[in-house]
């Protein structure tokens, strides 16, 4: 990872843990849906009035030539909007990665449906704002709000396209400019697939720096540096590169820090390291016990309610299903941490939630228990695997659940960490791990093997793995 990539990353994450992240996205964003872009979406309508889009950087403009073309109507411009954002494609993999991500603040010029799609896709209730008397409405409960400032393809004819619109704008839709204002002190952007070339935003960005000077808020943008096209002359290249490296030395003005990017795929790669990062600050237990052996139950309780505490306290959050005798006094541990701490919230560190068990149907069950299983693991990026048996009658035997949800985190790709020395499963699991460690340890280090290793020798008293699972968790939340 350059560096540069990196220091903004790092930073970037800050935001995000710290619920202050917000989202800016451009076309640009939603072109790898298939979409198409401005130019695309008006290039019929140019060769109606005889114009080669190819030769046009005004696009507001040609849209307005249009419409004065066909004498002020502008049904022809509604209905290229719908033909060309108006189909259901899915949204893009850095839809989804954002999604998936604690971001409650979404901007958009896009007209197409993507963002809001995207976040429901991933169970967030979402409230989209693509005109003004929605923004005096508040969806309960949301998660995530999506301000449509340009419109939204379902009523084209709002849509702002053409140079009326943008006259206008103030006087229709200036709600969304003090909205945006106000979302601009108060978060920290990351702009996406956006050219910094919408009139609109030009006016917030300028008001913002007015009212607040050297005290405007530090956001960010990503954009593809300048390649050598096929028919650039020396001249045109090298004018091209200039003007693009003034933009981003304009972006300043502003207090955005733009970051370049050789080629779109890098874009991918640092979101996607972003979402890796942000998981693993959530470790997943799967625990459960009915025998103590040979520790007795009063300790081992001890230990997965000072387990509990430990983790809270080196900053890591919780989900688990609350396994069966064990899985309570982790809760109890982690919770009375985050009690005793400052300007924390119990929602914010720990997701904690008993399996439905009142489903008289095995089929059905399983099933549920299977969606369960998959949305409490999918929230963290690190998995740990303590115990893990049940009782069956007068039988002691394996978790079968347990063996599930190792499967799970792996297919979901979290690194997973069986601690052998509680014994039972997680003693199967850690000797399978350990034999074969370039399949299912790949992304522990030397380092981290050796302790992991340690981890599947037995101990006297549980309380000497506290110690070493909580230096092998922050190791692994800490790399990169």
């Amino acid at each position: 990872m350059k560096r540069d990539a990196e220091r903004f990353i790092v930073d970037f994450l800050k935001e995000i843990e710290a619920g202050n992240a917000a989202i800016f996205a451009g076309a640009g964003l939603s072109a790898p849906a298939g979409f198409v872009d401005w130019r695309g979406l008006l290039r019929e309508l140019a060769e109606e009035i005889d114009l080669n889009i190819d030769l046009e950087t005004d696009l507001v403009s040609v849209a307005q030539f249009h419409v004065n073309h066909s004498g002020s109507n502008r049904n022809r411009l509604n209905q290229a909007i719908i033909e060309a954002l108006a189909a259901d494609n899915p949204p893009t993999l850095n839809h989804r990665v954002l999604a998936r991500l604690p971001i409650a603040t979404w901007w958009t010029t896009n007209y197409d449906q993507l963002i809001e799609r995207a976040l429901r896709e991933v169970g967030k209730v979402v409230d989209v704002k693509a005109d003004v008397p929605q923004l005096a409405n508040t969806r309960p409960r949301r998660d995530a709000i999506v301000y449509k400032m340009h419109g939204d393809v379902e009523r084209p004819h709002e849509a702002v396209v053409t140079r009326d619109d943008y006259e206008r704008y103030e006087r229709d839709r200036g709600a969304f400019t003090s909205a945006l204002a106000g979302d601009l002190v108060s978060k920290t952007f990351l702009f996406l697939g956006f050219s910094f070339s919408d009139p609109n935003l030009d006016q917030v960005l300028a008001r913002v720096r007015l009212n607040f000077r050297e005290n405007q808020r530090r956001h960010y943008a990503i954009f593809k540096r300048r390649a050598r096209q096929a028919d650039d002359t020396d001249e045109t290249f090298a004018h091209a590169q200039a003007r693009q490296l003034l933009v981003v030395q304009d972006l300043k003005r502003f207090h955005i820090e733009v970051l370049l990017v050789d080629e779109y795929q890098e874009i991918d790669v640092i979101l996607a390291e972003i979402e890796r990062r942000y998981r693993r600050t959530t470790v997943f237990v799967s625990t459960s016990a009915d025998d103590f052996a040979p520790w007795g139950e009063r300790e081992v309780e001890a230990f997965m309610r000072d387990l509990g505490a430990v983790l809270v306290d080196n900053g890591l959050r919780i989900s688990t299903g609350l396994g069966l005798g064990v899985g309570n006094p982790l809760f109890t541990g982690a919770v009375e941490r985050v009690l005793t701490g400052q300007g924390r919230h119990i929602e914010d560190i720990i997701t904690a939630r008993p399996f439905p068990q009142a489903i008289p149907n095995e089929a059905e069950r399983r099933q549920v228990w299977e969606a369960f299983r998959q949305d409490l693991i999918g929230r963290a990026g690190l998995a740990l695997f303590l115990f893990g048996n049940k009782r069956d009658g007068d039988n002691i035997m394996a978790a079968d659940g347990m063996v599930r949800e190792y499967e799970v985190a792996c297919e979901l790709d979290l690194v997973v960490l069986p601690v052998g020395a509680t014994g039972s499963v997680a003693a199967r699991l850690a000797a399978q791990a350990l034999a074969t460690p370039d399949e299912h340890l790949a992304e522990l280090n030397r380092e981290a093997r050796e302790i992991l290793k340690a981890l599947a020798e037995p101990v006297e008293h549980l309380a000497d793995l506290l110690d070493p699972i909580v230096r092998l968790l922050v190791s692994l939340r800490r790399s990169t």
